[in-house]
């Protein structure tokens, strides 16, 4: 991954600086780097735990240990396609195989070409239309591998 720009370590450290007086300040700084870059960079975990007074490695296991925040750039798109046992019993593991297939990515990761992330939900409140997907903010119900392949394409 390259070395993001010195505007880019300027946002982290202006987030982070913001953000240091709170209690607990770790957390709600790191969703408000990925809120604004739409992930946390490698270099936020220097710039933060300067910050903070914290160890890197402090900051990097939290990083680390919430899948929710991502350490590469998201795509253009993401699907997420929910694993919630309505989901389930309707199959969306069928369809979650045939989306990593597809797109050629596993969860938590994004295409080639940068146009889709792929990301596991945990209920999009449509289980009477289960299995559910949503793509950006756009939730879609009874989807099939075929209606899948339609929404993507």
């Amino acid at each position: 991954m390259t070395e993001p720009d010195r505007q880019t370590r300027q946002t982290i450290r202006r987030l982070a600086e913001a953000g240091a007086a709170q209690a607990g300040a770790l957390l709600p700084i790191l969703h408000a780097i990925q809120d604004e870059l739409g992930y946390v960079p490698d270099a936020a975990v220097p710039i933060v735990a300067e910050v903070l007074n914290l160890s890197r490695a402090e900051v990097h296991g939290v990083v680390s240990f919430y899948h929710l925040f991502r350490t590469d750039p998201p795509g253009k798109q993401t699907l997420y396609v929910c694993r919630a046992e309505a989901c389930q019993s309707m199959g969306s593991r069928e369809l979650e195989r045939h989306a990593r297939d597809k797109l050629g990515i596993g969860y938590h990761e994004t295409t080639a070409d940068g146009r889709f992330s792929l990301e596991p939900i945990y209920c999009l409140g449509n289980c009477a239309c289960s299995p559910a997907v949503m793509i950006d903010e756009d939730v879609y119900g009874r989807v099939t591998p075929e209606r899948l392949d339609e929404l993507l394409d």
